[in-house]
């Protein structure tokens, strides 16, 4: 592994023990493991405890490294510390060889979550496991998903009204100043699938009603009764709060971080992932699941599929093979990084993440 210092620039990291990262994460771990790549401490020198740090907030999309060396190196021997937000967005996907392994070892080994976390996530995935193997949906169908996205939930008028008021009286919360209507956002696969979409397409590619489902997310809007139409469907159907026993849960209460990251981990180890949208961790979870060895993740080909959705005329049979025919490359092995440009590795492993065959068997 090259010294991210000579390719990037001379960054401390710092991690302080006692923030959200060490909540959710192994902190010891984290350090160990990258110890020989990045220096990280938890507590600025003396020299710099009285230093407000300065926070920069003007990044540009895609930095190369020789941006990040030349701009941040000149800023840091200014100001002595620098704070940075938001870099894991904005770092250009097309870096040198060096950085994306350095990116891999960041996202598939130092990362690891905290135990009381990880035991707790482990836990569930064995009581889901106890009865055969289960698909895990991440629903993305909360509150504030519908408004930032700029779509309606399709509930009721009622529900629909409250998001449109909502994105009305807070309008920065849209994360596309898009002109388009609901409709044309609905059809270009920029919306979440709500419960009924969810559960028409799990039927369209041979899940049982029998199938064993852990749904990870946040409470969705309209609460259970939203989630009906795939209840009905999939009666098997479980999250965390089914799963586990009030006592486990209690010391993670209000803690919405760390909620997610149990969801994570039961996710991580099912047998069948499928998000019903994007989103962070969404697309860390496919990456995770490729790295770990090709763990099959649907991913909903929502721009042509929600056409034949919509179209009434259409019988089961046909509808199926439709749905089947557009999801069977997803369905298939993880897409190669290098198919298309500008992806990113921890969502597209393959192949700067993977070692080398050939040279590990000439060892």
């Amino acid at each position: 592994m090259v010294n991210i210092y000579s390719l990037v620039l001379r960054i401390v990291l710092l991690v302080v023990p006692f923030s959200e990262f060490s909540d959710i994460f192994d902190l010891d771990h984290f350090k160990k493991v990258l110890e020989n790549d990045v220096r990280i401490v938890s507590s600025l020198p003396s020299t710099h405890l009285m230093t407000r740090p300065v926070e920069e907030k003007h990044v540009p999309v895609n930095m190369a490294p020789q941006w990040i060396r030349s701009h941040y190196m000149r800023k840091m021997r200014r100001e002595g510390v620098l704070l940075l937000r938001g870099l894991d967005s904005r770092l250009s996907k097309d870096l040198p060889s060096d950085l994306q392994k350095l990116r891999c070892k960041v996202a598939f080994h130092a990362l690891r979550l905290a135990p009381p976390i990880f035991e707790l996530g482990n836990k569930l995935t064995e009581r889901m496991r106890s009865k055969g193997p289960y698909l895990a949906l991440h629903l993305r169908m909360e509150k504030d998903v519908w408004v930032r996205t700029g779509c309606l939930p399709g509930l009721s008028p009622e529900f629909d009204e409250m998001i449109i008021n909502e994105r009305k009286q807070r309008p920065e919360l849209l994360t596309s100043r898009s002109n388009r209507t609901f409709h044309e956002r609905k059809l270009a696969g920029l919306c979440p699938l709500n419960a009924m979409e969810v559960a028409r397409l799990l039927k369209a590619l041979g899940a049982p009603q029998n199938a064993r489902i852990y749904w990870a997310g946040g409470n969705p809007l309209g609460g259970k009764d939203a989630l009906q139409p795939l209840i009905r469907e999939f009666p098997q159907f479980y999250n965390k709060e089914d799963l586990a026993l009030p006592e486990e849960l209690e010391p993670f209460t209000n803690k919405a971080s760390v909620m997610a990251a149990i969801d994570y981990i039961v996710s991580e180890n099912s047998n069948v992932f499928m998000p019903s949208h994007g989103g962070n961790m969404g697309r860390t979870l496919q990456g995770h699941r490729a790295y770990a060895g090709h763990k099959k993740t649907i991913t909903p080909n929502k721009r042509q599929m929600l056409p034949h959705f919509l179209n009434s005329s259409l019988s089961e049979t046909e509808f199926n093979k439709i749905i089947m025919d557009l999801h069977q490359e997803s369905m298939g092995q993880p897409e190669l990084r290098t198919s298309k440009a500008g992806r990113d590795v921890t969502k597209y492993p393959i192949p700067e993440c993977m070692c080398n065959i050939s040279i590990r068997q000439k060892e």
